[in-house]
């Protein structure tokens, strides 16, 4: 016996690898936000999802999907999933025991009936020397911890789309008004140009064309009046509602912060969900392989019984003795050795995919954050300008419509300014949807809306 567990600690010593825990793998963070990388250390991903969108219709629908959303009690349930599994996997600790009663009546040549019985207690417990047991039970905490990260990510997710399918709305109800208010002044333009008609100051050609733009006008009424209903069915599916209006504020009062900060990129190791969870996964490959290595040593196990019988081999006695019986088996894989070496290799090599899954995830996190930084600037900046077409435009609509009174320009000329005039509007309104997308995109990117609640403790 001394011998064997000589044997086994030096196996144990070229096993090493068995052994050690999880540590990250080297992973350069620097310039992974490009040139949004900053050194502050504050990041917009920290604040609170209720400090962002302080719009109360937004915080109302926001909070009833984080109550009714199916994918995130879906993911919930996950969570439960693998809690259960690492509970399992914890128990495989203790010994296991067995309770086997079994009787048997036999008789020979018509001889008169034997009848036996045994009442044992069957108890076995392996050892866990080589880590067997240990890699199984990390590998399933690592399970359950990416599914909370999995979980994380499809709040953050979310609260993300809620947000911005409410700013479409909004969006589309702006620029519903703002075609609606344009309508009516080609109305009254359609009916000014009759007059003119009549009084010899214009042509037909002239009215069919002021016709055919206000007709054209109430036809893009009709699309907006669609997309809206499409916007508004996908937000209820993400309530958890039957389609239905959906009541909510103006897109003038935007309640956005203005001014954000990214931080430093190594904080998405901490704040990213999905960074996290894939870093899980690659935890999980690395005790896959640690437990593929195990099964290279040999296991040992104990086992025993105790109970009451009247069979002690040829010879029936009764009442009943006291039964006792401990053995213990030693398994050496000689025959599969050669299969437990190839799936070493094959979970190492999962191990090498994973581990470059996760590099490439954070790649991926650095270059949203990045394109969502770059898509608030660029649309902050062309709002500017945006405003100042605006303000040209309608001094143009202005100055046209006085000449055309006095002949002095064609209709022509007028419809042209009219038309850049509300596309210059609409447009206006579309760049300020993109820097609020901009905002909430960066908000996701950044790893905002997590969860309040304790995380579980580390055990």
């Amino acid at each position: 016996m001394k011998k064997f567990i000589i044997l086994c600690l030096a196996a144990a010593s070229v096993g090493c690898g068995i052994y050690k825990p999880y540590t990250r793998p080297e992973i350069s963070t620097d310039g992974l936000y490009g040139s949004a990388e900053s050194a502050d250390t504050a990041t917009f991903g920290n604040v609170r999802w209720q400090e962002v969108f302080t719009d109360p219709h937004l915080q109302s629908l926001i909070e009833e999907a984080l109550a009714n959303n199916t994918d995130l009690q879906s993911a919930h349930w996950r969570v439960k999933e693998t809690e259960a599994s690492l509970k399992s996997a914890r128990l495989a600790y203790l010994p296991s025991f067995n309770f086997a009663p079994q009787g048997n009546i036999s008789s020979f040549d018509n001889g008169p009936a034997v009848k036996t019985y045994s009442v044992p207690i069957t108890a076995s417990w392996q050892f866990d020397i080589f880590n067997a047991l240990t890699n199984t039970k990390r590998k399933s905490k690592a399970l359950y911890l990416q599914s909370i990260e999995y979980r994380q990510a499809v709040r953050t997710q979310l609260i993300a789309s809620v947000a911005n399918l409410y700013y479409t709305l909004l969006m589309l109800d702006s620029q519903q008004q703002v075609t609606r208010e344009t309508a009516d002044r080609w109305k009254k333009s359609v009916e000014t140009m009759r007059s003119m008609k009549e009084a010899g100051m214009t042509t037909e050609a002239g009215v069919a064309q002021y016709e055919g733009n206000y007709y054209a006008i109430e036809s893009s009424l009709r699309d907006l009046d669609h997309q809206l209903r499409q916007v508004e069915n996908s937000l209820c599916s993400l309530l958890g509602r039957t389609p239905q209006a959906v009541g909510r504020g103006s897109f003038s009062s935007r309640h956005l912060p203005r001014e954000i900060t990214v931080g430093v990129p190594v904080q998405l190791l901490s704040n990213r969900p999905d960074v996290r969870a894939s870093e899980f996964a690659l935890m999980q490959a690395y005790y896959a392989t640690a437990e593929a290595r195990s099964a290279l040593y040999p296991s040992i196990t104990l086992s025993g019984a105790a109970g009451w019988t009247n069979s002690a081999g040829s010879i029936i006695v009764n009442p009943g003795k006291l039964l006792l019986n401990a053995a213990a088996s030693l398994l050496q894989p000689i025959f599969n050795a050669g299969a437990n070496r190839a799936r070493v290799k094959i979970m190492k090599a999962q191990q090498e995919e994973a581990k470059l899954s996760f590099r490439q995830t954070l790649l991926n996190a650095g270059a949203e954050v990045n394109n969502a930084l770059s898509q608030y600037q660029t649309a902050r900046a062309k709002s500017e300008l945006r405003a100042k077409q605006i303000k040209a435009m309608k001094r143009a609509v202005e100055s046209t419509e006085l000449l055309m009174e006095h002949s002095s320009t064609t209709y022509l000329e007028v419809l042209t300014a009219q038309q850049s005039l509300l596309s210059a509007q609409l447009s206006q309104i579309a760049d300020r949807f993109d820097e609020i997308q901009g905002i909430i995109n960066l908000y996701q990117a950044l790893g905002g809306g997590r969860d309040t609640e304790p995380e579980p403790k580390k055990k």
